[in-house]
């Protein structure tokens, strides 16, 4: 808070420079006057008002040059001129003109985040390109804004919600439109329904497992019933983090079946599942296919873990885990 008291040239004249940076005071005759003191002894008026949504700093001008009179006189004429609306220019802007100007001016960003923002805005604002800026509706943004969601999900669609929004705060800003049009517009609420998954629908899934052609795939989602840990875990395992002398991996335990399974997989190189070179990542396409032909197309691969743990009675001690491990996937029988 700026330290308060009557502006006279004396207290003024005498006021000391800051070490670094700058000190603010303020006039307690008008309250809306204020002084900074540079380090270098500059004593600049000035006063702030809230200009087009954002605090500004209105300068008035140096001490003593203007006087504490005329500044204070100066006060009121500054925010009344910073009050007045911005004037709407005569010629019409088109959106994409719009666009670009706003990404020149206001983004910073890396040559490949820009070619991905332009592609994005050419794909989801098409329809608004060769549309003059003041003829487009809150209606208008709406329907864009829903056939985002609808295309692309929620989180694009918010986002792109947030950028167009930017967009015609800019627009207001520049004298191109009076009212942000999109203003009105909600984001839309991600609401994620969460699929039940019990004894039965794990029972389908295992059974869809069993039958997957592809060796590499088939094994990797039985490693994630059997492994007790995500698929992160499961589809980068090596070779040399296995120590199947003491059954463990990574000096955990493992399962009697994991053992079994990995120990008919070939050795071909340093990835348990190897895929493309590298290690197996994210195959979802083979299981889309997997869940959708059992009937449950929500089913996340990772849902097979939490089920799994949430059987599994946790314990420090190793080979007591092992045990616990054994006997919850005897009890579900996954053989």
């Amino acid at each position: 808070m700026a330290h308060q008291f009557f502006f006279s040239p004396r207290i003024l004249d005498n006021l000391p420079a800051p070490e670094s940076g700058f000190n603010v005071v303020q006039d307690i005759l008008e309250p809306r006057l204020r002084l900074y003191v540079t380090a270098r002894g500059i004593k600049t008026f000035f006063t702030r008002k809230r200009v087009h949504g954002k605090d500004e700093r209105i300068i008035i001008g140096r001490w003593p040059k203007i006087s504490i009179e005329d500044a204070r006189a100066e006060v009121l004429k500054k925010i009344s001129i910073a009050s007045r609306p911005v004037p709407i220019r005569r010629n019409g802007i088109m959106f994409d003109k719009l666009v670009q100007v706003y990404i020149n001016q206001k983004i910073r960003r890396s040559a490949k985040g820009l070619k991905k923002l332009e592609r994005a805005v050419a794909r989801h604002w098409a329809p608004l390109m060769q549309t003059k800026v003041l003829s487009i509706t809150t209606k208008d943004l709406e329907k864009i804004h829903e056939k985002i969601h609808k295309n692309t999900g929620v989180a694009t669609a918010n986002r792109m919600l947030e950028i167009l929004n930017s967009v015609f705060k800019f627009a207001c800003e520049n004298g191109h439109i009076r009212e942000n049009p999109v203003k009105g517009i909600k984001k839309i609420q991600n609401v994620i329904k969460k699929p039940k998954f019990g004894s039965r629908e794990f029972a389908r899934i295992l059974s869809a497992i069993k039958k997957e052609k592809n060796p590499v795939l088939r094994c990797a989602f039985l490693m994630l019933v059997f492994g007790f840990a995500r698929k992160s875990e499961i589809f980068a395992m090596r070779w040399r983090d296995l120590d199947f002398n003491n059954d463990t991996w990574l000096l955990r335990p493992l399962s009697d079946p994991a053992v079994v399974l990995l120990r008919n997989i070939p050795q071909s190189g340093p990835w348990v599942f190897p895929s493309h070179g590298r290690h197996l990542t994210d195959p979802r396409t083979a299981w889309k296919k997997l869940i959708t032909s059992v009937g449950l197309p929500d089913v996340q691969m990772n849902d097979i873990y939490k089920y799994m743990i949430r059987q599994l009675n946790w314990t420090s001690d190793r080979e007591q885990l092992r045990k616990n491990m054994n006997k919850v996937l005897t009890n579900i029988d996954v053989l």
